[in-house]
């Protein structure tokens, strides 16, 4: 029942989304720039300002690379295999190898394992949107309809605010710089509303699938990559990380959550096959219902 509790309010988000659509009808497209473009550089920024650097940083920064790296060439050849289009490719991608690790996946971490699991939740929170912020968008722009080459798409990654931000966050914490409380409070405000504006886009594009346009059979291998294969690996490479037991238990955790909602709003952005990453979002949700208990029964919670 607690587990239900800490599910229920991301399902109330989704359903406030999808409904509005329906009811109501929005630019989905212009709601998801601005929270990619003007409310997560916030988020990036207040999170690499108010969490000291220690040597957990190095283990996580070192398995987030390993396990992105693996579960690339997972769906790539899986994608391959299946015969998929360039578009439906990097869909595949943003589905399979991004996981939902900050609104969904940190507070499943603080129930099971308090404020200190929380603490590295946050971290590896960081870290993922960096990685979906630039390997993602970069993916997202090679497969989307304008067809852009390499450099065209690593060119849209170097003119994301939200790596600055994350950088410049990060230099003000080593130089021991000083944000005024009353900054800090409106940057506050700005990077709470972004999670939940991007668990709303979500549901409002859930509301606009096309059934006939999604290609099921993508959706059910990048679910099982996602939900099955990632928490495999995760337990494999911790196991040769010096690493306490805890944080050990933390990524496993994390690597066990559905598909990143962000990418729903990458994929809305550069128009890669929005419906096909954000049904898989969605399905992926929807089982991470049954299995994340399974992990935290493996865990020992």
């Amino acid at each position: 029942m607690d587990l239900i509790m800490i599910l229920l309010p991301v399902f109330i988000i989704f359903f406030i989304g999808y409904m509005g659509q329906k009811l109501i009808g929005f630019d989905i497209k212009s709601i998801s720039t601005a929270a990619l473009y003007l409310m997560s550089p916030f988020l990036a920024f207040r999170t690499f300002y108010s969490n000291e650097l220690t040597m957990d940083y190095f283990y996580i920064v070192l398995f987030s690379l390993i396990l992105t790296v693996v579960l690339l060439l997972i769906v790539w050849l899986t994608s391959v295999a299946m015969k998929a289009t360039r578009p439906e490719r990097s869909a595949m991608i943003l589905g399979g190898v991004f996981m939902n690790s900050g609104n969904y996946g940190a507070p499943v971490v603080l129930f099971a394992f308090g404020a200190v699991g929380f603490d590295y939740a946050v971290i590896m929170m960081v870290l993922q949107s960096l990685l979906m912020n630039t390997v993602g968008i970069f993916f997202a722009s090679l497969g989307g309809e304008e067809k852009a080459t390499w450099r065209q798409a690593f060119q849209r990654v170097i003119r994301m605010p939200l790596i600055y931000a994350a950088f410049l966050g990060l230099g003000l914490q080593l130089l021991h710089v000083h944000v005024p409380n009353t900054l800090m409070e409106g940057i506050s405000l700005v990077a709470d509303a972004s999670i939940p504006t991007v668990m709303l886009v979500l549901g409002m594009q859930l509301a606009v699938i096309a059934r006939k346009r999604v290609a099921y059979r993508y959706v059910t291998a990048v679910s099982v990559i996602r939900m099955v294969v990632s928490p495999i690996l995760a337990v494999a490479i911790v196991y040769f990380m010096p690493i306490n037991d805890l944080l050990k238990a933390v990524i496993i955790l994390q690597s066990s959550m559905p598909a990143a909602a962000n990418t729903t709003m990458f994929a809305l952005q550069f128009g890669t096959e929005p419906d096909l990453v954000s049904f898989t979002t969605f399905i992926t949700t929807i089982l991470s219902i049954l299995s994340i208990p399974v992990v935290l029964l493996f865990l020992g919670v």
